[in-house]
């Protein structure tokens, strides 16, 4: 049987003409946001435009004005592409995982996860640039305004979810793979006041329950879950699942793609070890 190729929809809509629609609609419905879509959504001819606008929107302030945070986000997308690729993923992920969203507009305009995430992106273009009072600034900033705390010289993938977004912290030294979905007050931390490479390494596709507490420069292994309110302070095997404190193994193999169900129920059979 010959090999059949699957060639995308060249007509198929885009994620920007999506946002876009979604925009005018919006607009249509209810007109005293008119002015909002116009300046943050429909004046741009594209997603970097619109994203850098809204950025500096919310991160703008006395000590740094909105103007002046725009032409850095605008410059980190012109030596970066790839952090717009990076964006539409995370606006992707949040589309395909959370139930509540109507339109790609609620995230864009008002989801702190989502917002703070494209926040820490440039942050971390700065830190790689060595501009690291500037990256620190904006760290602070998406702190206060968002309650999302992100150490600029982290390494986060593509395709993060962030869901709702009060609480998390994420260290210095912290991995977060792609695909990764986490809830509010999840922290990867360090466990005392050693220097060096000390905070968490979540692989690919993990899903981090509201107030989970991974501690220390130890693995969360691919598609693996950990519960809500587990404090995890030793490796996790790839594809399982942990819960308590301190956690347990509760499940091995869990599901497939947890990051992407979204499912946080545990298995009814519990592993009497600690991990």
């Amino acid at each position: 049987m010959p090999h059949l190729e699957i060639v995308p929809d060249a007509a198929a809509p885009t994620l920007w003409s999506r946002l876009r629609a979604a925009a005018d609609e919006a607009a249509a419905r209810e007109p005293v946001l008119a002015s909002q879509m116009s300046a943050v959504i429909l004046s741009h001819d594209g997603l970097a435009g619109a994203l850098s606008f809204q950025i500096a929107r919310k991160l703008g302030d006395d000590e740094l004005n909105a103007m002046t945070v725009r032409e850095v986000c605008l410059a980190a997308y012109a030596d970066r592409p790839d952090l717009i690729d990076a964006a539409e993923a995370d606006l992707a992920a949040v589309e395909e995982r959370d139930p509540a969203i109507r339109s790609l507009l609620q995230p864009f305009l008002y989801f702190k996860g989502f917002q703070a995430l494209q926040a820490w992106r440039v942050a971390n273009w700065l830190w790689g640039q060595e501009r690291w009072t500037l990256a620190l600034h904006i760290q602070s900033r998406m702190s206060e305004l968002f309650q999302v705390d992100v150490h600029p010289a982290a390494r986060l993938g593509r395709g993060i979810f962030i869901d709702h977004g009060t609480g998390v912290v994420i260290g210095e030294t912290a991995v977060v793979g792609d695909d990764v979905s986490m809830l509010h007050g999840v922290t990867l931390g360090g466990t005392g006041a050693q220097r060096g490479d000390r905070h968490p390494k979540i692989g690919k596709g993990v899903l981090l329950g509201a107030g989970a507490k991974v501690l220390g420069n130890i693995t969360v292994g691919d598609y693996a879950k950990v519960a809500s309110g587990s404090v995890v302070l030793k490796p996790v095997p790839a594809g399982c699942t942990v819960a308590g404190v301190p956690a347990r193994l509760v499940n091995c193999p869990t599901e497939a793609t947890p990051a992407r169900t979204m499912d946080h129920t545990l298995a009814d059979v519990v592993y009497d070890f600690v991990i």
